[in-house]
């Protein structure tokens, strides 16, 4: 079972309790330009999602975390590593914090969390993320961890009637 702990956040996996505030926030139609969802999702098909999701992350290739203020517990969003490919020793990363709670130190604490679980107990080489262009947020975020902008995607993402690019983040595991 995979708990990660910071001076700010605690990084836990889902449980079944996860349910409403998971369903919340994919049900958020303001993240949903994100996510590139395009339905709502069922409360079922959430829980089943929960049923299977921890059983195995390298089989499904993704392991998705929930944030949670270390005061409280509670959640305050989710990070992910997603298209886990343990071959190439890679895997992309996202994350979500609810409005109320961004700005805090949240995320960079999460995300910094879960680079060092994925370079020192995963073995992995490389996490990278997708930004859209305009997400100055999430563009700070990344580059305060030291992800590097490597590349941009054109016309990436098409999105009620409209086209956005998209930047390329990585950061490499220098050591050997």
């Amino acid at each position: 079972m995979v708990t990660l702990q910071g001076d700010l956040v605690i990084l836990r996996e889902l449980e079944f309790k996860d349910l409403t505030f998971l369903y919340t926030i994919e049900n958020d139609e303001s993240l949903w330009e994100l996510s590139q969802t395009k339905t709502p999702f069922s409360k079922d098909i959430l829980q089943k999602y929960l049923e299977t999701a921890q059983k195995n992350p390298p089989k499904i290739k993704q392991l998705r975390l929930v944030i949670t203020s270390k005061t409280n517990e509670q959640p305050i969003g989710f990070i992910d590593l997603f298209e886990l490919d343990s071959e190439n020793k890679r895997a992309g990363v996202s994350i979500v914090i609810l409005n109320s709670h961004r700005r805090n130190g949240f995320g960079k604490e999460a995300l910094s969390l879960l680079i060092q679980y994925s370079f020192n107990d995963l073995g992995l080489h490389q996490v990278y993320s997708n930004v859209l262009e305009d997400n100055d947020a999430s563009i700070r975020l990344f580059e305060s961890i030291g992800f590097e902008k490597v590349g941009l995607k054109k016309d990436w993402r098409f999105f009620k009637g409209r086209y956005k690019n998209e930047y390329l983040f990585q950061l490499m595991n220098h050591v050997l």
